[in-house]
């Protein structure tokens, strides 16, 4: 399997496959492909798995695309204005991500909900409850909302985030919220009661316009009724 990203900051990754290989994506999410690339939709893994993978952000049915002849090429569009991401990932590997993060991937990859137990981070992290986890092996392409940046945190590192800025990050890392201190930062700073913080060791992805602030800013231009 090969792939190419290209098209700035409306991307789609366009990936080409050998006879046999295969990818998968949410119900509706291929964009164009090769004639000689066959179909096949179900609920990979059930419908248990399924009804997870909706709370997750996903679709209750997936669809898997199978190569039938060598060169064979099939498109992924991103949702929305951003980067897409490739992450190949081993045997027992994972990375957590935002809701409806996932674009596409190899067929050996898993893809289920995250469920964080932390109440505090449920009610007030922005994330929720329930984030979404993809685990190796192979390689999965992860949508961002706006540019990408990374870090890697040493053990024990901490990094303090607006809410809704967090993309991804390793399962090394731990994710909860802290209470912003000070009444004029709480009613003045605009950043709210809570940050979300990330705690090393691990890599971490952040993005610069999360879908949510962009919706705000279009809803504030828009003339009064």
């Amino acid at each position: 399997m090969n792939f190419e990203i290209k098209g700035g900051n409306l991307p789609v990754v366009t990936v080409t496959l050998n006879s046999g290989e295969s990818m998968f994506t949410e119900s509706g999410g291929m964009s164009w492909m090769s004639e000689n690339i066959r179909m096949e939709t179900n609920t990979k893994g059930g419908l248990m798995k399924g009804l997870r993978r909706t709370l997750a952000g996903d679709s209750l049915f997936m669809t898997t695309y199978t190569a039938e002849q060598n060169n064979s090429q099939i498109s992924f569009c991103s949702s929305y204005p951003g980067e897409i991401k490739a992450l190949t990932l081993q045997q027992g590997q994972s990375i957590i991500c935002q809701k409806s993060s996932f674009l596409a991937g190899e067929s050996s990859l898993d893809v289920d909900m995250y469920f964080k137990k932390n109440i505090g981070v449920g009610f007030f992290g922005g994330e929720g409850f329930i984030l979404q986890k993809i685990s190796g092996p192979g390689t999965a392409f992860i949508e961002m909302d706006g540019a990408m940046v990374e870090y890697d945190l040493a053990p024990g590192q901490v990094i303090k985030i607006d809410q809704g800025h967090i993309g991804m990050f390793e399962e090394s890392v731990s994710f909860d919220i802290q209470a912003v201190k000070g009444m004029k930062n709480i009613f003045l700073s605009g950043e709210g009661l809570f940050l979300a913080t990330l705690k090393g060791p691990g890599k971490v992805w952040l993005q610069t316009m999360p879908m949510s602030r962009l919706v705000q800013l279009v809803a504030a231009s828009l003339p009064p009724r």
